[in-house]
């Protein structure tokens, strides 16, 4: 089984967990035994879909300025969680493939494996979206025509990005890739790194 195989199903189940609810405030109820790499799957999705829609609540025009500020702020916090958990999947990665020889004319990818992962759990979260806009029955024809063109592109998104992620995957498996993993070290966050943080004390 290819990595996407195991982890589209993954990421599917977890929208449409949340959607049962449609809660931000919902707690996960995670499925997949603590630490496996399912574990992190479905966390790192119900991480995406949650911040889906707090950034659909922020952009309510008549939203009070204390709740805004109190999203944005969880927003911030679901961002970095976001950042640990593809950098905890990536060691994940590393372990894997930590006894593989790797070839002299080895080459680096752009990205790691999980910041593709990344990607491609938020495709899934972006089809599942437009495909409610495509079946919208309070919307016009030209709307619904709209979302099933753009549907269409991002099923073919999801194809590509699955194959180029286990294209990358078995590249590294053999040796003609090998990863190197940088910490995001995010700077607003650190109150040692931000100056308007830092400023205050």
């Amino acid at each position: 089984m290819n990595f996407t195989q195991l982890a589209l199903p993954i990421f599917e189940a977890s929208v449409r967990d949340y959607h049962r609810w449609d809660d931000v405030n919902k707690p996960v109820q995670n499925p997949y035994p603590v630490k496996s790499i399912e574990y992190y799957l479905y966390l790192k999705n119900w991480i995406d879909t949650v911040q889906w829609h707090l950034e659909d609540i922020i952009r309510d025009p008549l939203i009070d300025a204390a709740e805004a500020l109190r999203i944005k702020r969880w927003i911030d916090r679901s961002n970095q969680d976001r950042t640990d958990l593809v950098e905890l999947i990536d060691s994940y990665f590393l372990d894997q493939y930590k006894n593989t020889a790797v070839a002299t004319d080895a080459t680096l990818n752009t990205e790691s494996p999980a910041w593709a992962i990344d990607r491609l759990s938020i495709l899934v979260l972006k089809i599942y979206h437009m495909q409610l806009e495509a079946d919208r029955t309070d919307a016009d024809p030209v709307h619904r025509d709209a979302c099933r063109k753009k549907l269409t592109v991002l099923t073919e998104q999801r194809a590509d990005l699955s194959t180029a992620i286990d294209q990358l995957l078995e590249a590294i498996a053999s040796g003609k890739k090998y990863m190197k993993v940088y910490k995001q070290m995010k700077m607003y966050n650190d109150p040692a790194l931000n100056p308007v943080l830092y400023g205050k004390r």
